[in-house]
């Protein structure tokens, strides 16, 4: 571990997707934050992104520091202490995140990267990501002149303190599989329709679906359709299992759900989501956590009555408007 001051650590710019040796160094830091913090430091579309992915008009911009081992040649001898990662969208908005391996923390890692990335381009029109909201991560913002502009809370359900009340589906409506090579495009138009005022997960394209399905936690099994008779589709469930990770035992998730406006307000979406859940237990999964913006109420009072209760909080900053 170097002892030197990060201001005199070189930071690595890379535009696009990352090298196999820098992915795998990405991947090693972000285990280790994960495991250090309970959270993991960089969103799922992020990572796409930097294994190469198609981000549809979206660019990704990386800064890694890397620092010195001392005792070491300098020149052979690096650690990495921390990464910054910039998505930036067509109407020139961006989401940064960031994130410090345990090692390095409260040395001015965080800030040195700031500093990089305000040299490569402006913060007007970047937010942030803190996966946890950390006070760090508070600190960090105040200084930089922003504030919380989004909550978006984790919610957990422990099977063994709460039991699934019945739900029925709709008449005329069952459940099957999502088909692999058949259902795509029926699927990427439900979720337009499903979440059209979604910045993120309505936006989703066929590149970002096939991205998923090449993940190692993809189970057509537990991606649910709800389809008429018609195999029309009106809703899905899809869920996912996250693997253990050091002392954090695996733990299921409701992926997304989502009913088109013309099922909506028939008791679909409660049937879904207990279907989902259901499954992910009977894999003996005890714990099954969900992501929910703070301001949907809708939405929390429902996972509320089913047994969840919020569990932590991601927060995103934004620059503070000046008076």
């Amino acid at each position: 571990m170097s002892q030197a001051h990060p201001e005199n650590w070189p930071v690595l710019i890379i535009k696009g997707a990352l090298d196999a040796e820098l992915l795998r160094d990405f991947r090693a830091l972000t285990a280790a934050a994960e495991e250090s913090d309970g959270n993991p430091p960089l969103s799922e579309q992020t990572l796409v992104m930097l294994r190469g992915a198609d981000g549809g008009d979206h660019s990704v911009v990386s800064f890694a520091l890397y620092a010195p081992i001392e005792g070491s040649d300098p020149a052979t001898a690096e650690d990495l202490a921390g990464i910054a990662v910039v998505v930036d969208a067509p109407d020139a908005s961006g989401v940064l995140e960031l994130a410090v391996h345990p090692s390095y923390r409260n040395q001015g890692v965080a800030g040195r990267l700031l500093d990089a990335l305000q040299k490569e381009r402006s913060l007007e029109g970047l937010s942030a990501w803190s996966h946890g909201g950390h006070e760090a991560a508070a600190q960090l913002a105040t200084r930089f002149g922003y504030g919380p502009v989004r909550e978006l809370w984790k919610m957990r359900l422990m099977s063994s303190t709460s039991a699934l009340p019945d739900a029925a589906l709709p008449d005329g409506v069952s459940l099957r599989a999502f088909v692999p090579g058949q259902d795509e495009q029926a699927w990427l138009a439900a979720n337009r329709a499903a979440f059209s005022h979604h910045p993120e997960q309505g936006s989703m394209t066929l590149e970002d679906l096939e991205a998923r399905k090449a993940e190692d936690w993809f189970d057509p099994e537990g991606f649910f359709l709800a389809v008429n008779d018609a195999d029309e589709l009106l809703g899905f469930h899809w869920t996912k299992v996250h693997p253990r990770q050091g002392p954090h035992p695996a733990i299921g998730e409701v992926y997304v759900v989502g009913v088109t406006p013309a099922a909506q307000g028939s008791g679909l979406g409660k049937a879904l989501t207990v279907a989902g859940i259901k499954h992910l237990q009977d894999q003996g999964l005890h714990a099954v956590m969900l992501y929910v913006d703070a301001d949907n109420q809708a939405a929390v009072a429902l996972y509320q009555k089913l047994g969840f209760v919020r569990w932590d909080t991601d927060v995103m900053y934004g620059p503070l408007t000046k008076n």
